[in-house]
């Protein structure tokens, strides 16, 4: 299989007897991924394509959804779907609004003060009020930067690069 593939979800277990499983949402457009009708790639353990499975039912309920797939009507049927992953193709993304990325854009872009570069950014964490993105630099400790406006200055995918202002006693 040579189709893009991006993660939206992990399957954490098993909600009830009817087939329906409990998602950890890993995509900041859940209510859309797991829409009725919408379709979604199964992946393995080891990241080995599985399936295409159609969502009938979901139901966010506190951190995790609840999701009833076409044609998985028991427990049987899909606890072996526990770890697996949900994954959407390339051609679902769909587009973002001017100064939004999708996070596969953004890792790996290195990271530039004043035309110095700082390092590369290798994860993105969801703390809170604002994503933080953790940059790994040759001979320190990973940056933590705030996703914020007086921070993240520009962003270039054309050039793989990303502009910051480090705010004092941020980088201690």
């Amino acid at each position: 299989m040579t189709e893009t593939f991006y993660r939206v979800g992990v399957i954490v277990n098993t909600q009830g007897l009817d087939g329906t499983v409990r998602v950890l949402p890993t995509t900041d457009f859940a209510s859309e991924r797991f829409a009725k009708k919408a379709t979604l790639a199964l992946f393995d353990a080891s990241d080995k394509f599985v399936s295409t499975l159609t969502v009938t039912r979901a139901k966010a309920v506190k951190n995790l959804w609840h999701v009833k797939f076409d044609g998985f009507d028991t427990l049987n049927a899909v606890e072996k779907f526990k770890n697996f992953t949900l994954k959407i193709s390339a051609e679902n993304l769909g587009a973002l609004p001017d100064g939004e990325f999708y996070y596969h854009e953004i890792l790996g872009l290195d990271v530039y003060e004043n035309d110095v570069k700082i390092g590369v950014i290798r994860e993105i964490l969801q703390p809170g009020a604002n994503d933080v993105w953790v940059v790994a630099r040759d001979g320190k400790k990973d940056l933590l930067l705030p996703y914020i406006p007086s921070v993240v200055l520009a962003v270039n995918l054309a050039e793989k690069r990303v502009e910051i202002e480090i705010p004092e006693g941020l980088d201690d």
